[in-house]
């Protein structure tokens, strides 16, 4: 059967949960927690490229680590769940938290089936060690927001959609 995740509707409740297969093959709305790892300074944000085994925009670069949320998780211990998760960012208790950014949704597309997920985004700063899990993440490095603009520019680069609509607010 697989992993149940929480099911949301348009407005952004969970309604429910499904297995993760039938959300994605149905395109049932669901949710995500991200965060966007900026450095203490603010002058550089944390982009990472995805393996070419994830089962949703495998390969692509993003930068926001974060993941579906399961069934009445709260986004924000979601948040902190996946930064320790994808990036080994672990928060002691006394550690600053990642604080929301403006959220959003996206209904789209991917590989010929309807994808809907409503995003709660978050941003931590930090300077601290990371550490990738192999199975999420093939590669990471450090960009200006100049830079990462800049590559965003190419329309061909492949840059994980859902992020790339909130680019603009996260970016601001």
């Amino acid at each position: 059967m697989g992993e149940t995740i929480a099911v949301y509707d348009r407005a952004g409740r969970e309604t429910g949960s499904a297995p993760r297969s039938t959300v994605y093959a149905e395109g049932l709305w669901h949710a995500s927690a991200g965060v966007l790892v900026r450095s203490r300074d603010g002058e550089r944000l944390y982009v990472h490229r995805r393996t070419d085994t994830k089962a949703v925009f495998a390969g692509m670069h993003d930068c926001l680590a974060g993941g579906v949320l399961g069934p009445g998780e709260d986004p924000a211990e979601a948040a902190v769940r996946e930064l320790a998760e994808e990036l080994g960012i672990v928060l002691d208790p006394g550690d600053d938290r990642p604080l929301p950014l403006a959220g959003t949704s996206w209904d789209g597309e991917w590989l010929g089936a309807p994808m809907r997920c409503h995003l709660f985004a978050y941003e931590l700063r930090y300077d601290g060690p990371l550490r990738h899990q192999p199975e999420e993440i093939a590669d990471g490095w450090w960009w200006t927001d100049v830079e990462l603009r800049a590559h965003l520019d190419d329309p061909e680069w492949p840059f994980v959609p859902d992020t790339r609509v909130l680019i603009p607010d996260l970016l601001a």
